[in-house]
C-alpha cells in the first residue's frame, strides 16, 4: 500500500503550551492574592481595581479559560493530528484560533478589574467579548470538523468523541446563556430574569465545568495516559458507556446548584436525581483510566508523568463522587454557601485539571524538542510540592465549611441563635484561610519549578516545528459482516456522530428549561413587587460592578436558622425584575436579601467607607471611590429602554422623566444622611445610589412584625 508523506504542525501546539504556562502562573498569582485578601484585607491595596470582588472573577477566568483553555487547545491540536493521521485542516484557522483566544483573554484581563461584568459566574465577560468567544469557538470547530473529515484514519478513537462533544455543547451553552440586551458598549442586561436566569446560568455553569473542564480532558486522558503508560486503554466497551451516559446525564444536573432556593421543586429534584446518576459514568471513566495502568504500576513510582496522571484521575474520581453527594438535599443544606464548595471545586481544578496538564507538558515537550526531560528529580519535587499544596488548600477549607455551617445553624437552650452576629463565623475560620493560602503558595512554587524544568528541557533540544510522518490514504469503508449496527460503524460517520451528540446534550436542557419559561405557575408573581427606581438601578449596577455578589448572597433559604437571622425566606416572585439574578454561591459575608430598612442610611455610608468602624473584625475592603465618583445620569434612559426590552414593565415615555425621580430619591437620601449623623453627601455620588439599592432589598413584601424586630 502506497504511503503518503505529510507533517504534523507542532508550532501551533508550542504556542498554546507557552500561553498555558504563562497564564497558569498569572492566574495562580491572582488567586493567591485573593486568598490572602480574605484574612489580610490590606492586600486589597485600597485600589478600585484590585478588590476581592473584582479580582476573584479575574482569577476564575484566568484559570478556566486562559490556563486550562490554552492547555486544552494544545492537547487537542497535538493528539488530533496523530489520531486522525493528518495535519490540521487549516494552519490559518489554527492561528486565528490562537491569537483570537489570547486577545479574548487580554480583553478579560482588562475589563474585569475595570468592573465590566455581567456578574454571572464563569460567564462574567460582557457582550462584545461574548461575541468574540463565539466566533473563535466556531473557528476552532470548523478546524476540528474539517480535520476529522479529511482524516486518513477512518476510525475515530474515543478521545475524538469527547472533543466533538466539547465543541458542540460549549457552543450551545455559551450562546444560550449569553442572550443579553446591550445598554452601551460594555454594559448589558441578561435576557432572563430571576428564577429563569438562575436556571439558565447554572445549566451553563455546571456544564461549563462538565464540557470545558471535564470532557476535553477526558479525551486528553484517553490519549496521553495510554501513551505515557505504553498500554492500551483498559476497556473499549467501557469507554462507549462512559461517553454516551456522561454527556446525556451531565446536562440535567445544573439545578443541584439551586437546592432550597426559589427554583421550582420539580426542577431541583430532577437535578438531584441526575446528579446521583452521574457517579456511574464518571467513575466508569476514572476506572478505565486507572485500570489502563495495570501492569505498569512499578513505573508509576519512578515516572513523574504517570504520578501526575494517576493523582489527576484520582482527583477526578473524588470530585465526581463528592459532587453528587453535595447534591443530596440533606448534605447540600450543610455545605451550600460555605467554603466546603470552594474546596470541592479546587480538588477538581488543582488536582484533575492542573495535574493532568502538568503530566501532559512533561510528556509532550521532550518529544516536540527531540530530547529528554531536563530533570526527573525536579519533576518529582514538583509533584510532591504540588500534592502537598492541594492538601493544604483543600483540608482547611473543608474544616472551614463545616465550621461555618454548624455555627450558622446553632441554637442555644433558649431557642435563640447562638451566633447571631455573622462575623463570629468569619473570625473563627481565619486560620483556615491562612492555611489555604499556604497551600496555594506551595502549588504555585511547584509550577515555577516546572516552568524552569521545561525551559531547560527545550533549550537542550531542537524544536521540531513540522514533524514529518507518513500514513496510507484512508481506505474505502467495507460493509460490516452481517450488516449489524455497531458502535464502530458510528465511529466512522462523524456527521451522524455529531448529530447524535447534539441530540443527547439537548434533551435535558430542553426538558428543564421549557416548563420554567412557558408555565407561569412555576414563577408566580407578587403584586407588591415593582420594578427598581432609576436611582436603585444605578445602585444595582454599582453592586454588580464591585463584585459584591462574590461574597454576599441574596437568597434566604427556608431554614429556621436563616429566617431567624435574615427574615422571611425568599420567594420566586420577588426576583421577576432582576436582570441578572444575584443569588450568589458563597457567603463570605451575610445574606443581603432582607437588608433593606434594617439599618439607617448613615450605617451603609460608614460601612462602605470603613467596614471595620461599624462591623468590628470585618474582612471587607473599603470603597472610598464611591464617595468621589458620580453616576452617569446620561445612561438612565438607555437602562430603562434596555430593561423594557427584556420585559420590565416601565411605561412608554418613563425614560424621559426617570432622572427627575432619580434626583428626588437621591435628595431624600442626602437629607436622611444629614439628619441622622450630620453627613454631607453629593446627590449624584455613587454611594447614594448604592444606598438606595441596598435599602430596597427585600422590602417589596410584608415581613412579619416579630421577624422585623429580630432584624
Amino acid at each position: 500500500m502506497e504511503l503518503e508523506k505529510f507533517s504534523y504542525d507542532n508550532k501551533i501546539v508550542k504556542y498554546f503550551i507557552i500561553a498555558t504556562v504563562i497564564f497558569g502562573v498569572v492566574g495562580m498569582l491572582v488567586g493567591l492574592t485573593a486568598a490572602i485578601q480574605l484574612f489580610y484585607p490590606i492586600f486589597n491595596f485600597d485600589l478600585q481595581y484590585t478588590t476581592f470582588g473584582r479580582i476573584r472573577p479575574l482569577h476564575t477566568n484566568a484559570i478556566i479559560f486562559a490556563f486550562v483553555g490554552n492547555a486544552m487547545f494544545a492537547g487537542v491540536y497535538y493528539s488530533m493530528q496523530r489520531l486522525l493521521k493528518t495535519r490540521m485542516f487549516s494552519d490559518a484557522l489554527s492561528w486565528i484560533n490562537f491569537w483570537g483566544w489570547q486577545l479574548i483573554i487580554l480583553a478579560a484581563a482588562i475589563s474585569l478589574p475595570l468592573g465590566y461584568t455581567t456578574s454571572k459566574e464563569y460567564a462574567e465577560l460582557e457582550w462584545p467579548i461574548d461575541i468574540a468567544i463565539a466566533l473563535i469557538w466556531v473557528v476552532f470547530g470548523i478546524n476540528m470538523i474539517g480535520t476529522i473529515i479529511k482524516r486518513r484514519e477512518k476510525h475515530m478513537y474515543v478521545a475524538i468523541w469527547f472533543y466533538i462533544a466539547t465543541f458542540v455543547t460549549v457552543a450551545v451553552l455559551h450562546i444560550v446563556n449569553s442572550f443579553e440586551v446591550p445598554v452601551h458598549f460594555m454594559k448589558s442586561y441578561s435576557w432572563y430574569a430571576g428564577v429563569q436566569d438562575a436556571l439558565v446560568q447554572w445549566w451553563y455553569g455546571h456544564n461549563a465545568v462538565a464540557f470545558f473542564l471535564t470532557t476535553p480532558f477526558l479525551g486528553l486522558m484517553y490519549y496521553f495516559l495510554p501513551k505515557a503508560a505504553n498500554r492500551p486503554v483498559y476497556s473499549y466497551k467501557l469507554s462507549i458507556i462512559h461517553f454516551w451516559s456522561l454527556i446525556f446525564i451531565y446536562i440535567w444536573a445544573g439545578p443541584h446548584h439551586l437546592l432550597y432556593t426559589s427554583l421550582p421543586d420539580w426542577a431541583q429534584s430532577l437535578g438531584v436525581v441526575f446528579s446521583i446518576m452521574l457517579i456511574a459514568p464518571s467513575w466508569g471513566g476514572m476506572l478505565n483510566g486507572l485500570l489502563t495502568l495495570r501492569g505498569a504500576w512499578d513505573r508509576v513510582r519512578e515516572d513523574p508523568v504517570l504520578k501526575f496522571m494517576v493523582v489527576a484521575v484520582t482527583c477526578y474520581g473524588m470530585s465526581t463522587f463528592e459532587g453528587p453527594m453535595l447534591s443530596l438535599k440533606n448534605v447540600n443544606a450543610i455545605a451550600h454557601y460555605t467554603d466546603w464548595i470552594v474546596a470541592h471545586v479546587h480538588i477538581g481544578g488543582l488536582g484533575w485539571n492542573g495535574f493532568l496538564i502538568f503530566g501532559i507538558l512533561y510528556w509532550i515537550i521532550p518529544r516536540m524538542w527531540g530530547t529528554k526531560l531536563h530533570s526527573i528529580s525536579l519533576a518529582n519535587t514538583h509533584f510532591w510540592i504540588g500534592t502537598l499544596g492541594i492538601i493544604f488548600y483543600a483540608l482547611p477549607l473543608y474544616v472551614a465549611g463545616v465550621t461555618q455551617s454548624l455555627m450558622w445553624k446553632e441554637f442555644n437552650a433558649e431557642g435563640f441563635l447562638e451566633y447571631k452576629n455573622f462575623l463570629e463565623t468569619v473570625v473563627q475560620i481565619l486560620p483556615m484561610y491562612m492555611l489555604r493560602a499556604i497551600g496555594g503558595g506551595l502549588y504555585l512554587i511547584g509550577t515555577f519549578i516546572m516552568t524552569y524544568n521545561l525551559i531547560k528541557t527545550a533549550k537542550s533540544g531542537s524544536f521540531i516545528a513540522n514533524e514529518a510522518t507518513e500514513a496510507p490514504a484512508m481506505m474505502k469503508e467495507v460493509k460490516q459482516a452481517g450488516g449489524g449496527w455497531h458502535h464502530n460503524v458510528l465511529e466512522r460517520k462523524p456527521v451522524l456522530f455529531t448529530v447524535l451528540t447534539v441530540v443527547a446534550i439537548l434533551i435535558g436542557g430542553v426538558i428543564e428549561m421549557v416548563p420554567t419559561f412557558l408555565i407561569k405557575s412555576n414563577v408566580p408573581t407578587i403584586s407588591s413587587v415593582k420594578p427598581y427606581t432609576p436611582l436603585e438601578l444605578h445602585g444595582r449596577d454599582l453592586y454588580i460592578r464591585e463584585g459584591c455578589v462574590n461574597c454576599h448572597s441574596q437568597m434566604i433559604r427556608p431554614f429556621r436558622s436563616e429566617t431567624e437571622r435574615y427574615g422571611e425566606y425568599s420567594k420566586a416572585g420577588e426576583f421577576v425584575y432582576d436582570h441578572p439574578f444575584l443569588w450568589g454561591s458563597k457567603r463570605t459575608g451575610p445574606d443581603l436579601h432582607r437588608v433593606g430598612a434594617k439599618y439607617p442610611d448613615s450605617w451603609h455610608f460608614y460601612h462602605m467607607l470603613d467596614p471595620g468602624s461599624v462591623s468590628a473584625g470585618s474582612i471587607m475592603p473599603a470603597y472610598p471611590w464611591l464617595y468621589e465618583q458620580v453616576i452617569d445620569k446620561g445612561l438612565t434612559a438607555d437602562m430603562i429602554n434596555a430593561l423594557r426590552t427584556v420585559g420590565v414593565p416601565y411605561e412608554e415615555g418613563y425614560e424621559d422623566i426617570a432622572n427627575d425621580e432619580l434626583d428626588a430619591q437621591a435628595l431624600e437620601i442626602v437629607k436622611n444622611l444629614r439628619e441622622q449623623d450630620g453627613i454631607e453627601a453629593v446627590p449624584e455620588s455613587e454611594i447614594v445610589a448604592l444606598i438606595a439599592y441596598l435599602q430596597r432589598l427585600g422590602t417589596d413584601i410584608k415581613v412579619k412584625p416579630e421577624q422585623a424586630a429580630q432584624n
